[in-house]
């Protein structure tokens, strides 16, 4: 427990709240720590959101299963980012979607109540607070219109086209499977497998097990 109480003091959300304040939170409930294992759920789409949770270490996915039984990853979260932020206070707090542990990950929980009484105790803390939720709540949205109304073959053009900028080449390193390349697209493995092959009949890409050219 206490490696995982030492990563309360690597959140940058709660350094402007003194130590000793938290380890008051913790002892009487107002915080909590959690952890979960790979692939746990952490919430199912449609489950309340009573709580704000902050990621400490590790990596979860929000994600999106469409009407054809597509699994879109529609944004992943790691340590230092928050969760729920902005739904705690909406008139419906409900997460829209499953969150997922894709690694072993430890997240702290803050209760509603206790969470006001930190805005109203700390206003710097409030500032940090409100800027974490709007900052990702654009990325949210950002991914959402990214993913909308694209072709596939669209999709996977987008993602090859920030890979060659990110690694600066035309000759791709795959560095992911092709399952977790099909949900952080949104589509199926088999319709991702069946367009690379078209895009390759279409003199668009080379591609073998490791790397993908662009042509």
């Amino acid at each position: 427990m206490k490696k995982h109480v030492d990563l309360l003091e690597k959140c940058t959300l709660l350094s402007c709240i003194p130590r000793e304040n938290i380890d008051d939170c913790l002892r009487d409930g107002g915080l909590r720590i959690r952890v979960y294992a790979k692939n746990n759920i952490v919430h199912f789409a449609g489950e309340a959101c009573s709580k704000f949770e902050i990621v400490l270490s590790g990596k979860v996915a929000v994600e999106h299963i469409d009407e054809s039984g597509n699994l879109m990853s529609i944004a992943e979260f790691y340590g230092n980012e928050i969760l729920g932020g902005n739904l705690l206070f909406s008139k419906n707090p409900r997460y829209p979607m499953t969150i997922t542990a894709k690694q072993a990950t430890v997240v702290l929980e803050i209760n509603k109540e206790r969470l006001f009484e930190l805005f109203t105790g700390n206003r710097d803390f409030l500032a940090s607070y409100l800027e974490y939720v709007s900052d990702h709540a654009v990325i949210l949205g950002d991914r959402i219109k990214d993913y909308a109304n694209k072709t596939i073959r669209e999709r996977v053009m987008n993602y090859l086209e920030y890979e060659r900028k990110r690694q600066n080449s035309n000759r791709i390193q795959l560095n992911i499977t092709k399952k977790a390349w099909a949900e952080r697209i949104g589509v199926q493995r088999t319709s991702l497998s069946r367009e690379l092959s078209n895009m390759k009949k279409d003199g668009l890409i080379w591609y073998d097990s490791k790397f993908i050219e662009l042509l």
